[in-house]
Order: structure tokens, then C-alpha cells, then sequence
């Protein structure tokens, strides 16, 4: 039995889980972005609830760039607190077992590799659509951490820079799906910005401004797989977060990367997207399965021995 921890912009999500992938027992709490006390706080009492003897391991999935064989987080990402944080080593001292922590996006990437829409890729990507854009790197069945643990880090990259300011806009902001559900729910007068269903339920019915806003997101993400596919040049990309749980989400990617083509002829790239396998979970899947591949074998045939 393992428990593996997402930690999330908006939640704490804890599950046990077997070593097939089996998801046993699951439960979420409101992450705390105040200090790191509070957040120490939200995810020790996260996972105490779920913790007992049957426990092998803690696996762990984290904003933040991680260099995974010292447990280090840098940059925090929703996090900034826990810049420098070693997290491997404040887990295993209260918990006295075996740690591995990795960053979440690449954990979504690796959860896909493992069991989902990546399986038996050797060079894909995934986009994982949240309060910023994660990424995770595949390169010949491998996923990438580069030099200084930042491919990936797609929230970083520049669509535009203002000449005369020098202000860059970034990935992360465009790419937003929750900015973008928020300019939704805030345009059509709906009280809680963060409603997801409300915002697609606006789309789903053909509202003219819920579709604007919701186009122009598509087509910044689509701007992005094209120069990615340029770069890198994947068998597939992968979309993630929570919603690609809506069909439309990719299928509106798709057509949006087919009208930039139209405009601009001279586009030789033809980028196959598809959904993330997992979804919602990929994170706790992707968390196990780097826990699996550090500190356990393979025999090579996914099922994992002692």
C-alpha cells in the first residue's frame, strides 16, 4: 500500500493506492497558500488521516521545480514559500518511511506514460490546463528534467514582449483555464468566478461571449502546440487538468490549430491531440509510478516487484 499526495493550487488530494495503480481509498482538503505554516499544517492533517503501518511509502506530486533526488522544491510555483523547502526530509522524519516527491506536471506526464494516452510513446508532451500551464517532457520513453529542472515549465514561455516596456506576457496567464473560467463567469454576471460548470454550460449553449473568451483561450493554447511541435517535434500531445474533462476543451484546440493553419499556409506541422487518460488523477498516478521507478524494480512488463 502506498499513499500518494497532489498537492494542488486549490487542493490537497491523499490517496492509498496499490502497486497495480488501484486507487483504494481517496479524500481532498482546501489547500492553504497563506505561510508554510498553515500549509505544513493542511498537509500533515492530510495525510495522518490516511496514514497506518500498511503504509510502504509516501509519494508525492508538488509545484515547483524538484530536483527528485534530494527532495528540494524551488520556485514553489503556487507556493512560493516553499522555495528551498526539502520536502523529502520533513516527510520522512515525522513519517519514517520511504519518501519521492516530483513536480505535478510531470507527474501528469508520467502518469500518462505509465497507463494512459502516452503509453508506448517515445516523444510526446502533455499540457496540463490549470491556474498556469505545466508541462511534462517525453524524449525516447523518458521524461526530462533538463540542466536546471525547468523543462517543461511552460508557464514561463513568452508569446509576446513589448518592445518599449519590456514586459513580457506569459504562457501561464494565456493559458489559464482558471482565468479563463473566471473572465466567463465574471462577463455573464455569475456570482462565484470559479464555477467551472457554469462557464461551460455558458459555452455548451452557444453564448457569443462565453465563446469568445473561451476561443481566444483555445487558440493561444493552439499558437503554443505549433511552436512546441516545431521545437520538439512529439509523436502526440497530451491535454490535462481538470477540463479536459469537457470533450470540447480539445476539440475546440484542434479546430483552432486548423484555422491558424488556414491563415497561415505556410505551417507545415500537423500536431495530434488527444485528452489525458486520467484527468483529474493523473497527478496521484503519476506520483506512484515515480515512486515505483526510483525506489522499487520493473520487470519489465508494468508489473512491479519486490
Amino acid at each position: 500500500m502506498y499513499l500518494v499526495v497532489d498537492i494542488g493550487g486549490t487542493l490537497v488530494k491523499t490517496a492509498l493506492m496499490d502497486r497495480g495503480g488501484k486507487i483504494i481509498k481517496k479524500d481532498s482538503r482546501p489547500a492553504s497558500r497563506k505561510n508554510i505554516a498553515a500549509f505544513d499544517d493542511i498537509l500533515f492533517a492530510s495525510i495522518d488521516d490516511m496514514f497506518s503501518e500498511e503504509v510502504r511509502g509516501i509519494a508525492v506530486s508538488t509545484p515547483g521545480a524538484v530536483d527528485i533526488e534530494t527532495g528540494v522544491i524551488y520556485n514553489g510555483g503556487s507556493f512560493p514559500f516553499q522555495h528551498g523547502v526539502n520536502l523529502k526530509e520533513k516527510l520522512k522524519a515525522r513519517y519514517d518511511v520511504t519518501i519521492a516527491v516530483e513536480n505535478d506536471a510531470r507527474c501528469a506526464a508520467l502518469a500518462e506514460l505509465w497507463l494512459g494516452s502516452l503509453k508506448d510513446k517515445r516523444d510526446a508532451i502533455v499540457l496540463v490546463l490549470g491556474s498556469g500551464v505545466g508541462g511534462g517532457i517525453i524524449m525516447d520513453g523518458k521524461l526530462r528534467h533538463g540542466q536546471n529542472l525547468l523543462a517543461g515549465e511552460m508557464s514561463y514561455i513568452m508569446p509576446a514582449v513589448d518592445t518599449q516596456s519590456k514586459k513580457a506576457t506569459y504562457f501561464g496567464s494565456t493559458g489559464s483555464a482558471v482565468e479563463m473560467i473566471k473572465k466567463i463567469n465574471k462577463e455573464k454576471e455569475v456570482a462565484d468566478l470559479s464555477d467551472g460548470k457554469k462557464a461551460f454550460a455558458f459555452i455548451h449553449a452557444g453564448d457569443e461571449a462565453a465563446n469568445a473568451i473561451f476561443d481566444a483561450f483555445c487558440f493561444d493554447i493552439a499558437a503554443q502546440i505549433l511552436n512546441l511541435q516545431y521545437i520538439l517535434d512529439p509523436e502526440v500531445f497530451a491535454i490535462g487538468g481538470g477540463i479536459s474533462a469537457q470533450p470540447i476543451v480539445v476539440e475546440r484546440i484542434q479546430q483552432a490549430v486548423a484555422k491558424i493553419k488556414l491563415v497561415n499556409p505556410f505551417h507545415a506541422a500537423a500536431p495530434a491531440i488527444v485528452c489525458c487518460h486520467y484527468r483529474s488523477d493523473a497527478n496521484l498516478y503519476g506520483a506512484l509510478y515515480h515512486y515505483l521507478t526510483e525506489h522499487e524494480k520493473t520487470g519489465g512488463t508494468g508489473t512491479w516487484q519486490k
